[in-house]
């Protein structure tokens, strides 16, 4: 599916393009914004390889990955990144990953980001499991996920290596049948 155009009151889902590296800099640069990421800070040439790297992911096919702009819509700028990422090992299933400029944290953007996301995975790709992993101090994360209905589900013991230590990750899940009944979005082919 290409490309993805998904929006909310507030944000909307777009392409990534080779002019947001300094946008998406601005988060994956932030020692603040990847405090609980699982990764550190990336320079502007990481960020550029990561940008280029999903730009050109977009129009594979079959796509395995859908790594998106989130945009305010009102202004039009980058406030978000987020990711899914389908899972050759589980069928239907995918990976989500998000994160939001420090400057747009506290404004609900978090749950709006989280929920279009949801929507692509389920109402546009028919997907019947998608999972995040966060940062067990990252209580805004666990916020945000509970919010939008999924489930905690366990942790995963040293799953991360940051810092120069390792780090656990509390995993989240939500299935195709839960997402329907809190949006009243039919499930297709189910």
């Amino acid at each position: 599916m290409y490309p993805v155009t998904r929006s909310s009151a507030r944000l909307a889902l777009r392409e990534l393009s080779t002019e947001d590296v300094d946008a998406v800099l601005a988060i994956y640069g932030s020692p603040e914004a990847t405090e609980h990421l699982s990764f550190e800070p990336r320079s502007r040439e990481q960020v550029g390889r990561i940008v280029a790297r999903s730009v050109a992911a977009a129009v594979e096919t079959p796509r395995g990955e859908y790594a998106l702009a989130v945009v305010e819509r009102e202004t039009s700028e980058l406030v978000g990144f987020g990711r899914l990422a389908l899972d050759p090992h589980q069928q239907s299933a995918a990976t989500l990953g998000f994160a939001l400029r420090p400057r747009a944290w506290g404004a609900g953007y978090g749950v709006e980001m989280v929920r279009l996301l949801l929507g692509v995975g389920f109402d546009d790709l028919n997907l019947h499991r998608i999972w995040g992993a966060r940062s067990p101090w990252n209580e805004a994360s666990a916020r945000t996920m509970a919010a939008v209905g999924m489930v905690e589900e366990g942790v995963i013991r040293e799953h991360v290596r940051k810092a120069g230590g390792w780090r656990d990750s509390v995993v989240h899940a939500i299935l195709d049948r839960e997402w329907s009944a809190a949006t009243g979005s039919r499930v297709a082919g189910r």
